[in-house]
């Protein structure tokens, strides 16, 4: 059972100014909650992982789980890795993110070694810290950790300078969070605050298409966003879904299938004919050029994201 939800930011634009605000980068990683030591629920030897959405992922992460400190403390974070240009990348990290075998996960974690950046602590030692305010739950946080393999990230004043620090580096965007805001489990909060720079999203499954020329071959992804008035459809996607993505694409919708379209509004001919419908339950994120008339433009797949829900969205 996990024992925090994690706390959401809310998407900002622009960067929020003035001295309540402390900024730190926008890690391209999976949000992950970590329980070190024996007084929570679910410890596995003493240290264990779950996603945003409470699964357990400590299998995945044995890297991760090697480098926790010896204390007794429940954090939030991300877990990263490096792309061959020494960037996190989500992408780096999927084929790592589904495993479920602990052979196949030391041998992964030897190839794409992963790091836990660790920017909140909500327990420690059996106390609940999430009423604290931010800079104190930072400062023990950081007395926690040290010399441990779990890395603090810097939090800075100026977030215009950071804004375009990230942006000229590569990296994903920035974080700005009130000094004095307290950890609120499981709530999208206004004291925390997003900025991306990649027009990337997460969308629903609503069907697939096989490769011309085939049947099975699973060659694109139509996808659709949550409304209040049902799915809407955004899109067909097919860039960014080679042969290892196809291979896991098709296990995922396995057993999916449904007889009509899941979708509340048409979908164009072009995009629905030699469409197998699925039941919308699996979620992806997409990378694209931004949007035109709620269509996704040049869109491609980032990565299936298993640690999230439509419900999520």
């Amino acid at each position: 059972m996990i024992p925090y939800l994690p706390m959401l930011a809310a998407k900002a634009d622009p960067v929020p100014v003035g001295e309540e605000w402390v900024h730190e980068v926008k890690w391209d990683g999976v949000r992950t909650i970590a329980q070190v030591g024996a007084s929570g629920p679910g410890a596995d030897d003493g240290v264990a992982t779950w996603t945003r959405n409470g699964n357990s992922s400590t299998l995945a992460w044995p890297d991760v789980v090697a480098a926790a400190p010896d204390a007794d403390l429940v954090v939030d974070g991300e877990v990263i890795a490096l792309n061959g240009a020494g960037l996190p990348d989500f992408r780096v990290l999927q084929e790592r993110m589904h495993v479920r075998r602990a052979a196949t996960a030391a041998r992964l974690a030897a190839g794409l070694p992963a790091t836990f950046m660790v920017f909140d602590l909500l327990r420690l030692e059996g106390e609940d810290l999430t009423g604290r305010p931010l800079l104190e739950r930072r400062a023990l946080l950081a007395e926690a950790l040290a010399g441990s393999g779990w890395a603090v990230p810097e939090h800075y004043d100026d977030g215009a300078m950071l804004l375009e620090a990230t942006r000229s580096q590569g990296l994903e965007g920035v974080v700005a969070k009130r000094r004095t805001s307290t950890y609120r489990p499981g709530e999208r909060s206004p004291h925390w605050r997003k900025l991306a720079h990649r027009h990337r999203g997460s969308y629903v499954v609503g069907g697939w298409r096989p490769q011309e020329g085939s049947t099975d071959r699973l060659a694109a992804l139509l996808v659709g966003e949550p409304t209040p008035d049902g799915l809407a459809y955004r899109g067909r996607v097919g860039s960014g879904i080679g042969p290892r993505a196809s291979r896991l694409l098709t296990e995922l919708v396995t057993g999916l299938g449904r007889g009509a379209s899941p979708f509340a509004d048409e979908v164009p001919r072009v995009d629905a004919t030699g469409t197998t419908w699925v039941e919308p339950v699996l979620v992806v994120d997409v990378e694209t050029h931004g949007s035109g008339h709620t269509r996704l433009r040049q869109p491609s797949l980032v990565a299936v994201r298993t640690d999230l829900t439509p419900d999520d969205l």
